[in-house]
């Protein structure tokens, strides 16, 4: 058959362009070899000039600024490392050292979950560590989308894009190769409000975020918690639709609200509440997964007096009603900053919101409360995940949290 010039134009430019998202197709595993020394046959070379674009599918984030030291990238400052992936569950495998000089390193991931804190070599030696990244898109199999705010779309939306940002801090951050692969782990769902979800910027930060870092690399931890919402505007943003579209049995549902839910002025609103619960807590045994049900924390003032009503309690009796785990947030919080004393102030960046140290103490409340419970999952605490006692906090003036780059004024949704 003789094929027209329009037709042979067309086809090659179908091609071309076939060839162009090629790169941004590829599917793990990657093998990425950082610095300018010889590489091995399968690695990815990455000098400091290959900087992020949609059409290669993986760089540096604009305003890197990163030096090879051999097999090695180094800086002075944090920088940003993305890979085009489709929606899934990752383990990243990352070198980290320089032969130049000693180096600390802080990994974080998508919006500044963190998975790797503070991991020191000497010059010349070199650590690999191993964890776990789970990726979200909107779309919801099957149809539909989860209905995202203004903020998601532009300041959040590194937690729903379709790549994985790494974020690689600390005192002379230093990389020398990165490995992605898909993992095929149970996956730890979570969905909550403000004081849950993955903030964006310092000095904001919930113990959500933080949660990934207490973990090993055999379970993902999945943030689906956004600022503003109660359980009821959750379950209609469809939130929750997305999370029972990728659970699996073995997976876990952690379900924090009551912030937010506290403010409606229903004369059924606690019951609604109580009775949106319990609807989750149904779906989420049919899909074959565990509930997991946490009181919210207290705010600034609950030292003081109770603010959130009865919100906690009514937490407290769905669980006991239908034979489901609890993790009493609430009353370990409430330990925690009374054994702050004076120091209380420096856990919180506002009435509510909690900055790094705040959230950081918070998480490892969860992970005590998973061990207390006796849940399967305590099996994938870390090793240095010591037992943890909220009447004994850790030292305020010790503790370190290399701030991410990005900064806002702006607080949270809710209070």
């Amino acid at each position: 058959m003789k094929l027209t010039s329009s037709v042979l134009v067309f086809l090659c430019l179908a091609a071309l362009a076939a060839a162009t998202n090629a790169g941004a197709q590829e599917k793990a595993p990657f093998k990425f070899a950082f610095g300018n020394g010889k590489i091995k046959s399968g690695w990815i070379q990455v000098s400091p000039t290959n900087f992020y674009s949609p059409e290669v599918g993986r760089g540096f984030e604009p305003g890197a600024s990163v030096v090879a030291t051999g097999q090695s990238i180094t800086s002075t400052n944090p920088f940003y490392f993305s890979v085009k992936l489709p929606e899934g569950n990752y383990r990243v495998t990352v070198t980290l050292g320089d032969r130049t000089g000693e180096s600390t390193t802080t990994v974080k991931a998508e919006l500044r979950r963190l998975m790797l804190e503070k991991v020191h070599t000497a010059p010349g030696k070199f650590a690999t560590r191993s964890f776990i990244v789970n990726l979200r898109t909107p779309q919801i199999a099957g149809g539909g989308e989860v209905h995202l705010k203004p903020r998601e779309k532009t300041n959040e939306w590194w937690a729903w894009d379709d790549k994985l940002t790494l974020e690689f801090n600390g005192m002379h951050p230093a990389l020398q190769s990165l490995e992605i692969e898909k993992a095929a782990v149970p996956t730890v769902f979570l969905l909550g409000d403000s004081t849950v979800c993955d903030q964006p910027a310092e000095p904001w930060n919930s113990w959500g975020q933080m949660l990934p870092r207490f973990f090993k690399p055999d379970i993902a931890i999945a943030n689906h918690a956004e600022s503003g919402e109660t359980i009821a505007n959750s379950l209609r943003a469809q939130r929750f639709d997305k999370v029972f579209s990728l659970m699996k049995p073995g997976d876990y549902l952690f379900v924090q609200f009551g912030h937010n839910d506290m403010k409606s002025r229903a004369t059924n609103a606690l019951g609604q509440y109580s009775e949106d619960f319990k609807r989750v807590i149904a779906e989420t045994r049919a899909k074959g997964g565990t509930p997991v049900l946490v009181t919210s924390m207290e705010r600034k003032g609950g030292v003081e007096a109770p603010t959130l009503m009865g919100y906690p309690d009514a937490v407290r009796e769905i669980a006991k009603e239908e034979n489901c785990a609890l993790i009493d947030l609430n009353a370990m919080s409430v330990v925690l900053y009374k054994a702050l004393g004076t120091n209380l102030g420096k856990a919180f960046q506002d009435p509510t919101h909690h900055n790094n140290y705040g959230s950081y103490e918070l998480a490892q409340c969860v992970v005590e409360g998973i061990k207390q419970d006796k849940l399967p999952l305590a099996k994938f605490v870390v090793d240095d995940c010591k037992d943890f006692d909220p009447a004994h906090p850790d030292p305020v003036d010790q503790f370190q949290m290399p701030a991410s780059p990005q900064r806002s004024d702006v607080k949270p949704l809710g209070n």
